[in-house]
């Protein structure tokens, strides 16, 4: 019973957390950092101990779906060189450079244990970087290359945090013995997740019922993930490869109360995996506080500083050092490839490397009796602090300082689209002369009226009668709780009513005012 009683308490916490994070426009994860920070020094807490790989199947899976069903391949496919070098590049780099310096400060290290620890504090994290991007407006360029790079990036630390850590386990390390193994395992997982995406959006037309859908949805995923680890092929590239195709596949099978309640379900999962992943790399942190002494504590604190300036300092000098062997490539080749980003955008790139979820992940998937296994959780965290903290609340003063604005192009795409949407929905009632659809006719005319008018034939985001419907809405929904106070409809017959009106008030809302 204490441990529900702790967990409702963790949970609440972490509402009013975000709430705050909302209300100062600053990073959700930002605030669940501190929180683990204070998690450390709360005394008598539970300790809890997972599995290493249920603690990645766990975290890793249902978040890298999540963001890979929002992804744009489109934008993707035209950004790929920056993506590819801050997917590949970027991380090796990190990694290489991480070790190097953790085996600096720390002789008795092995290497491969250094490995390990850069390849869990190289790659930047997808739910982190959304969080960020969410209260800014960034050029929508950079935040197509970020949101790629946070999406694939794990891929290539994951590589290389199990390469390294076969080798502590086996003592050796031998490239020619694994390649064939990893290749297969690339290759297999970017052919798996497609095919299975196929297969899965044919059964899953049948299943109508909200609760099924979703839960099948979450079985899917994880055991995509078990699945792929389990024939060794890479569980991070057939789970994103899934989620890419499905978001291709689905809308035309998905129906739309089906398609509300999964987004909804799964924005609530992705938050609350947010928050019990801070929370348990936070119980970790004290104990391991706890049985260091004051010399071991302040060099903790030096390799977990120096590891957390090396992240920054190495993604920096990659993002404007690749930015500027990119421009002169394309001054002496030609315009190849890719335009290149400008320098206050390369700067905003190379501040944008908050890492999160991922990197704790990761931490937490350690064996026991992995070599400096406190001293590699510590600088995790410490390092996911550090650029949440500093990075992400110093983000939105370092964009008003660049004046980069959004040029919106989604924008007008939505605009374009919701124009040519109201004249195909007009269309298909050219043929019906009853009075309902005249009126309808009317509705969308007016929608394409405003469209013609704008200079960018952009539609505005609600028809006309929109707002009289909500009006209506309102003034129904306050006749039936009306009825029910007065017993003249029990809760059965309101509460379906309830939901006629809450259906009729979603389709009349802009998004933007659900937002809000």
């Amino acid at each position: 019973m204490l441990i529900f009683e702790w967990t409702a308490g963790v949970l609440v916490v972490a509402v009013l957390l975000a709430g705050l994070a909302r209300r100062l426009g600053a990073p959700f994860p930002a605030f669940l950092a501190i929180g683990g920070v204070g998690l450390a020094f709360v005394p008598q807490v539970p300790r809890f101990d997972l599995d290493p790989d249920l603690a990645l199947a766990l975290f890793l899976a249902p978040v890298l779906l999540d963001a890979a069903y929002d992804t744009s391949l489109r934008d993707l496919k035209r950004n790929w060189l920056p993506v590819a070098g801050l997917v590949v590049g970027a991380v090796g780099v990190t990694t290489a450079a991480v070790a190097l310096v953790a085996r600096w400060l720390v002789p008795d290290m092995p290497l491969a244990a250094a490995i390990v620890l850069g390849a869990i504090v190289a790659p930047p994290d997808a739910v982190a970087a959304l969080s960020v991007l969410a209260h800014l407006r960034l050029p929508h360029r950079l935040v197509t290359i970020l949101k790629g790079e946070s999406l694939f990036n794990d891929a290539s630390s994951l590589l290389i945090y199990r390469l390294a850590l076969g080798a502590v386990a086996t003592g050796s390390f031998s490239a020619a013995e694994v390649a064939p193994t990893f290749l297969v395992g690339i290759v297999g997982g970017l052919v798996a997740g497609p095919a299975l995406a196929v297969l899965y959006v044919r059964l899953m037309r049948r299943v109508t019922d909200p609760p099924s859908a979703v839960v099948l949805q979450f079985v899917t995923t994880f055991g995509l993930w078990l699945a792929a680890e389990r024939v060794e092929v890479s569980g991070v590239l057939t789970v994103v490869s899934f989620g890419l195709t499905v978001s291709r596949l689905s809308p035309q099978t998905m129906p739309a109360h089906l398609r509300i309640t999964s987004n909804t379900v799964w924005e609530t999962a992705v938050f609350v995996l947010n928050v019990l992943a801070f929370v348990l790399i936070g119980l970790q942190i004290g104990p391991i506080l706890e049985g260091l002494s004051p010399a071991e504590r302040s060099h903790y604190a030096v390799v977990a500083a120096a590891v957390f300036g090396t992240t920054v300092a190495v993604r920096l000098g990659w993002v404007l050092g690749a930015r500027a062997a990119a421009r002169l490539w394309r001054r002496l080749a030609g315009p190849v490839g890719p335009r290149p980003i400008g320098l206050r955008s390369g700067a905003t790139v190379a501040w944008c490397g908050m890492r999160g979820v991922v990197t704790i992940a990761l931490a937490l998937a350690l064996p026991g009796d992995f070599p400096h296994r406190d001293l590699v959780v510590l600088t995790a965290f410490c390092v996911v602090l550090g650029t949440l903290v500093i990075q992400g609340l110093t983000l939105r003063p370092l964009l008003a300082w660049f004046s980069l604005g959004d040029d919106d192009p989604v924008g007008l795409e939505i605009g374009r689209a919701r124009a040519a949407a109201y004249r195909a929905a007009r269309d298909s009632l050219a043929e019906d002369d009853s009075p309902h659809a005249e009126a309808l006719r009317r509705e969308f005319e007016a929608g394409i009226r405003e469209a013609e008018a704008h200079d960018e034939g952009l539609a505005p985001s609600s028809l006309p009668a929109d707002a009289l419907r909500r009006r209506a809405v309102e003034a129904a929904r306050g006749v039936i709780l009306d009825l029910r106070e007065r017993g003249e409809i029990g809760d059965d017959a309101y509460f379906r009513l309830e939901e006629e009106l809450d259906w009729t008030e979603l389709s009349a809302t802009p998004r933007e005012e659900m937002a809000s």
